[in-house]
């Protein structure tokens, strides 16, 4: 039950963290809510699904209308770079997905193509500055796809590319059941 409640509490003190800072990723917004509150070397730390839960929570209480407003125009934009994009099979992930967005979030996309020299054209088109990259997932060790990331004044865009062949094996749901990714008719009934 001590362990419980420190778990508790560690989530609520990283979900605060996050919304307030927004400049931690939530391993190390877990690690240091754990040393602030005397459990640096807690073996118990909450998964990040707890940590969505407590975010969701605290953004609710104290930020809610500033995160309703904006996480809509998070989904919207996403929509806009879909629709954009929509030749190379985007899909909307992350925060702006979960309803975990707030004023430090980007928006994260993710395509799937097996042309992904005609996405940099297709980029070079856009009203905004891009710079390119690569992404190395945790869940495919050794494997490098390539990242952009957009300077969209709303929000940062990021795009990471797949194969197209990439997406039958990749997770469809997260632990809770909740979908990892959702296509662009589902992202448009976000809005």
């Amino acid at each position: 039950m001590k362990n419980q409640d420190m778990r508790r509490r560690i989530a609520h003190a990283t979900a605060r963290m996050l919304a307030e800072d927004g400049s931690l990723d939530y391993g190390s917004a877990k690690r240091k809510a754990a040393r602030q509150l005397g459990a640096p070397d807690s073996r118990n730390l909450p998964d990040n699904l707890e940590i969505e839960e407590a975010l969701r929570t605290y953004r609710s209480i104290y930020q809610a209308d500033e995160t309703r407003t904006h996480l809509a125009l998070l989904r919207q934009v996403a929509v806009e770079y879909m629709e954009r994009l929509v030749e190379f099979d985007p899909h909307l992930t992350g925060p702006v997905l979960n309803g975990t967005a707030g004023r430090h979030t980007g928006i994260h996309l993710q395509l799937f193509t097996d042309q992904p020299k005609d996405l940099e054209f297709s980029l070079m088109r856009l009203p905004v500055p891009y710079e390119a990259g690569e992404f190395r997932a945790a869940d495919t060790p050794g494997r490098i796809f390539p990242r952009f990331v957009l300077d969209d004044p709303r929000a940062p865009i990021e795009l990471v590319v797949y194969p197209a062949t990439e997406l039958r094996g990749m997770k469809r749901l997260q632990a809770d059941g909740s979908p990892r990714r959702v296509r662009l008719a589902q992202a448009r009934g976000l809005i």
